[in-house]
Protein backbone atom coordinates (compact mmCIF):
# COMPACT_ATOMS: atom_id res chain seq x y z
CA UNK A 1 0.00 0.00 0.00
CA UNK A 2 3.41 2.23 0.59
CA UNK A 3 3.66 2.29 -3.18
CA UNK A 4 0.07 3.15 -4.13
CA UNK A 5 0.37 5.94 -1.04
CA UNK A 6 3.05 7.34 -3.24
CA UNK A 7 1.44 7.22 -6.39
CA UNK A 8 -1.69 9.15 -4.85
CA UNK A 9 0.57 11.88 -3.52
CA UNK A 10 -0.48 10.68 0.12
CA UNK A 11 2.41 11.20 2.44
CA UNK A 12 4.15 8.14 4.12
CA UNK A 13 6.52 7.86 7.07
CA UNK A 14 9.62 6.50 6.43
CA UNK A 15 12.18 4.75 8.34
CA UNK A 16 14.63 7.31 10.07
CA UNK A 17 17.42 4.67 9.83
CA UNK A 18 16.71 4.40 6.06
CA UNK A 19 16.81 8.54 5.67
CA UNK A 20 19.83 8.69 7.64
CA UNK A 21 21.70 5.70 5.36
CA UNK A 22 19.98 7.90 2.05
CA UNK A 23 21.08 10.87 3.49
CA UNK A 24 24.10 10.69 5.10
CA UNK A 25 26.34 12.89 3.20
CA UNK A 26 24.21 15.95 3.48
CA UNK A 27 23.99 15.64 7.62
CA UNK A 28 26.29 17.59 9.97
CA UNK A 29 27.95 15.95 12.72
CA UNK A 30 25.52 15.76 15.65
CA UNK A 31 22.52 15.77 13.34
CA UNK A 32 19.68 13.77 14.25
CA UNK A 33 16.28 13.16 12.26
CA UNK A 34 13.61 13.36 14.17
CA UNK A 35 11.02 11.92 11.36
CA UNK A 36 10.56 11.68 7.28
CA UNK A 37 7.91 11.37 4.88
CA UNK A 38 8.12 9.75 1.47
CA UNK A 39 5.52 11.83 -1.04
CA UNK A 40 6.33 9.66 -4.27
CA UNK A 41 10.10 10.29 -4.63
CA UNK A 42 10.66 13.42 -2.52
CA UNK A 43 11.11 13.14 1.34
CA UNK A 44 10.70 15.50 4.09
CA UNK A 45 12.63 15.15 6.57
CA UNK A 46 12.50 16.90 10.17
CA UNK A 47 16.06 16.79 11.96
CA UNK A 48 16.86 18.34 15.16
CA UNK A 49 17.89 22.20 13.33
CA UNK A 50 16.26 21.57 9.88
CA UNK A 51 13.67 20.67 7.44
CA UNK A 52 15.32 19.46 4.24
CA UNK A 53 13.38 18.86 1.20
CA UNK A 54 14.46 15.95 -1.02
CA UNK A 55 13.73 16.74 -4.91
CA UNK A 56 14.64 13.99 -6.81
CA UNK A 57 14.45 14.52 -10.32
CA UNK A 58 14.11 12.89 -13.75
CA UNK A 59 13.08 9.72 -15.33
CA UNK A 60 15.94 8.13 -12.96
CA UNK A 61 15.75 10.14 -10.20
CA UNK A 62 19.76 10.50 -9.74
CA UNK A 63 19.74 14.30 -10.16
CA UNK A 64 18.41 15.01 -6.56
CA UNK A 65 17.97 18.98 -5.43
CA UNK A 66 18.31 19.27 -1.62
CA UNK A 67 16.56 22.40 0.22
CA UNK A 68 18.07 22.93 3.65
CA UNK A 69 15.32 25.49 5.69
CA UNK A 70 16.44 26.46 9.28
CA UNK A 71 13.70 26.25 11.88
CA UNK A 72 14.44 29.47 12.78
CA UNK A 73 14.17 30.81 9.17
CA UNK A 74 10.57 29.62 8.97
CA UNK A 75 8.39 32.73 9.04
CA UNK A 76 4.85 30.92 9.45
CA UNK A 77 3.34 27.72 7.73
CA UNK A 78 -0.10 26.64 6.19
CA UNK A 79 -1.59 23.76 5.60
CA UNK A 80 -5.10 22.86 4.00
CA UNK A 81 -6.66 20.28 4.63
CA UNK A 82 -8.80 18.00 1.61
CA UNK A 83 -12.50 18.31 2.20
CA UNK A 84 -15.21 16.07 0.54
CA UNK A 85 -14.51 17.05 -2.75
CA UNK A 86 -11.30 18.40 -2.75
CA UNK A 87 -8.94 15.51 -3.11
CA UNK A 88 -5.69 16.80 -1.80
CA UNK A 89 -4.39 18.78 1.15
CA UNK A 90 -1.43 21.82 0.67
CA UNK A 91 1.67 22.83 3.07
CA UNK A 92 3.15 26.27 2.20
CA UNK A 93 6.26 27.56 4.16
CA UNK A 94 7.21 30.47 4.17
CA UNK A 95 10.45 32.03 4.79
CA UNK A 96 11.59 35.16 7.09
CA UNK A 97 11.09 38.79 4.42
CA UNK A 98 9.37 36.49 1.94
CA UNK A 99 6.06 37.89 0.28
CA UNK A 100 5.29 34.54 -1.17
CA UNK A 101 5.33 30.56 0.24
CA UNK A 102 9.40 29.45 -0.50
CA UNK A 103 7.60 25.77 -0.39
CA UNK A 104 4.41 24.85 -1.75
CA UNK A 105 3.99 21.19 -1.70
CA UNK A 106 0.42 19.01 -2.32
CA UNK A 107 -0.93 15.70 -0.04
CA UNK A 108 -3.40 13.20 -0.54
CA UNK A 109 -6.48 13.13 0.94
CA UNK A 110 -5.25 10.28 3.24
CA UNK A 111 -2.19 11.46 4.04
CA UNK A 112 0.13 12.85 7.05
CA UNK A 113 -0.40 16.06 6.36
CA UNK A 114 -1.41 16.51 10.37
CA UNK A 115 1.77 14.50 10.95
CA UNK A 116 3.95 16.74 9.32
CA UNK A 117 1.96 20.22 11.09
CA UNK A 118 2.64 18.61 14.28
CA UNK A 119 6.29 18.47 13.45
CA UNK A 120 6.79 21.61 11.80
CA UNK A 121 4.87 23.63 14.46
CA UNK A 122 6.69 21.80 17.81
CA UNK A 123 10.26 22.63 15.49
CA UNK A 124 9.66 26.12 14.92
CA UNK A 125 8.24 26.69 18.31
CA UNK A 126 11.50 25.38 19.92
CA UNK A 127 13.88 27.69 17.63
Amino acid sequence: MGFLNGLLGNASTISTDEVKNELGAVLIPGEDIDAAFKLIRDLLVFTNTRLILVDKQGITGKKIEYHTIPYKSISHFSVETAGRFDLDSELKIWISGADNPAINKQFGKNSSINDVQKLLAAAITRS
